[in-house]
């Protein structure tokens, strides 16, 4: 198979200063790509307590590393958070190539507390980078690629959305968030030539620090090392890749499509409370059916036998 290359086109990652952001930076300048480089620069901590800021903006180490290898970058220190920042970002990559092909919206800080003394001001910081930040950056990129023949969008969710993080309602919360706006996007974006996609990364950022119930080690954080996830956002970034509104789990070299499913159920026009507990098995059992961005088994089961006023 010929190499999957980005020659000519012009992709912006956020947060690409480290971990992840990084790793998908260096692949797809490697491929040929000329890249935005996005990060605001800011400590690293799941918590808002402490952290250290780094003196210099990591988005410019990893410029200098694509540059010195050969490959085309340009720093941007613009928040996610905010609409001019948003615009700001993208403006980076039309006002420095005149085009914009990819985003990648990996850009977000996680805090993770008992749920019900979450602060307000760390709901804030979650909901402005992990659900609006996404927003915030594909907002002003859509245009440009409704206008200019379709582009492709790669948003970045992570496994708590599906659950089992301790602490991690709010984060998950934002995180689900982010597969429900994709699957929207990709419908959206269908006829104007956009696709959209969604990944549950999973990887070792925070060196040091157990996985679930595997404490830290060497080997651990060697096993799900952040390059491990990079191949599959440069295949959904490319434009022969051919999905679009899907969902998908990627780590330690095991990439794997996530999908939504409702069962029959149980159906009863005359329903009591105490007649849906007796019929439990058919509520929360049974064979099951795919719910696609465009499709659902839900409304025809629910309308059945439906007739409306007759004219």
């Amino acid at each position: 198979m010929d190499e999957m290359r980005f020659d000519g086109q012009v992709v912006i990652i956020s947060g690409a200063g480290r971990g992840l952001g990084r790793e998908y930076a260096l692949l797809l300048a490697e491929r040929g790509a000329r890249v935005v480089v996005n990060d605001l620069g800011v400590a690293i901590t799941d918590t808002g307590d402490g952290g250290e800021t780094p003196t210099t903006n990591p988005a410019d180490e990893v410029v200098a590393e694509i540059t010195a290898a050969g490959g085309q970058a340009v720093a941007n220190h613009d928040t996610v958070a905010t609409t001019a920042g948003g615009e700001a970002i993208v403006a980076t990559a039309l006002d420095t190539w005149g085009r914009v092909d990819v985003v990648v919206n990996n850009a977000g800080q996680v805090r993770l507390q008992p749920f019900g003394t979450f602060p307000d001001e760390h709901l804030d910081t979650v909901l402005a980078t992990q659900l609006r930040g996404t927003i915030n950056v594909s907002r002003p990129a859509w245009r440009w690629m409704a206008d200019n023949g379709g582009g492709r969008i790669v948003n970045v969710s992570s496994g708590a959305a599906f659950g089992g993080v301790p602490d991690g309602s709010v984060y998950g919360m934002a995180k689900l968030g982010v597969v429900g706006l994709t699957r929207q996007q990709s419908v959206e974006g269908a006829p104007l030539g956009i696709a959209v996609n969604v990944i549950a990364p999973y990887a070792k950022t925070r060196l040091g620090t157990g996985f679930g119930p595997i404490p830290w080690s060497d080997e651990l954080g060697e096993w799900l090392h952040p390059r491990l996830v990079a191949p599959l956002v440069g295949w959904l970034a490319h434009r022969d890749c051919p999905v679009t509104g899907e969902c998908f789990s990627v780590g330690g070299g095991h990439v794997a499509r996530v999908s939504l499913a409702v069962n029959d159920g149980y159906l009863d026009r005359d329903a009591t409370i105490e007649s849906i507990a007796a019929h439990l098995d058919e509520v929360v059992g049974g064979p099951t059916h795919e719910v696609t961005p465009t499709t659902s088994p839900v409304m025809g089961r629910m309308l059945g036998g439906f007739r409306g006023p007759v004219s």
